[in-house]
């Protein structure tokens, strides 16, 4: 299971001109699921984004979770992240999950981020979606469990 996670001071997701979730401070995450992903793997990954030290303290170093400033996340399905780039020209979406397991364990992210005391924004699975953000920083992660 992979998160690209991004510091945002505001995110948005759209659908067909219909706003389905949107945050001020917070992370943006692009997450893909693989096929080897589990109910485990997906609550490690969630519990390691809750409590990932990126936002600042009042020196100015990443020391703060997202739970500490009071932020939100934005959670985005995005498939394209499990694709093997490694050969050719084009990606291979062969190790991402059917779209029947990634939507099983998007939504279970999404209630587990919840359990965690995190409030949680969504995008709409499997959906075309726009995604606008201020990213904060830049600040940008790739975490993998």
């Amino acid at each position: 299971m992979i998160g690209l996670i991004q510091r945002v001071k505001h995110a948005k997701v759209t659908v067909a001109d219909e706003t389905t979730g949107e945050i001020n401070q917070g992370l943006l995450v692009l997450l893909g699921v693989e096929r080897e992903d589990d109910i485990e793997k997906m609550q490690k990954l969630a519990t390691k984004i809750s409590k990932y030290r990126v936002f600042s303290d009042e020196n100015g170093k990443m020391n703060l979770n997202i739970s500490q400033v009071g932020g939100q996340l934005l959670v985005v399905s995005q498939f394209t992240l499990a694709a093997d780039t490694d050969k050719g020209l084009r990606p291979s979406f062969s190790g991402a999950a059917t779209p029947e397991q990634a939507n099983t364990l998007y939504e279970a992210f999404i209630a587990y981020c919840g359990e965690l005391g995190v409030v949680t924004q969504t995008g709409r699975f499997g959906a075309d979606m726009q995604v606008s953000l201020i990213n904060d920083g830049p600040v940008t992660f790739s975490l993998q469990v």
